[in-house]
């Protein structure tokens, strides 16, 4: 089991970092390479860049909590909701060598 994971590709959690504008302010947020690609789906998805989905998901944590305490982690929860909704196959959002990949359906 642990191949499957220890064996992905470095990239997948290589971090990356991003300006944003959240709340009127120029920032920048860190994340794995991965969340952003699932974060720039779940935009997509909605019809909107991915800077305005984070924007406006900021707004609404705001709205709904007063703050936006760890937003990082929220993004990757919900990157994690996501995939949980969607039923989706994340082989094809993470980078996953051919060989680890048939291990893992064996398993």
């Amino acid at each position: 089991m642990c191949r499957i994971f220890a064996g992905q590709p470095q990239s997948n959690y290589a971090p990356e970092r991003r300006s944003v504008r959240l709340g009127g302010y120029c920032t920048s947020i860190q994340l794995e390479q991965v969340f952003w690609r699932i974060l720039e789906e779940i935009a997509a998805s909605e019809g909107v860049s991915l800077a305005k989905f984070i924007s406006v998901l900021h707004d609404e944590v705001i709205e709904t909590h007063g703050e936006a305490r760890n937003f990082t982690s929220m993004l990757r929860c919900c990157c994690l909701i996501y995939l949980d909704r969607t039923g989706a196959d994340a082989g094809l959002r993470f980078a996953v060598p051919s060989g680890l990949a048939a291990l893992s359906a064996a398993e």
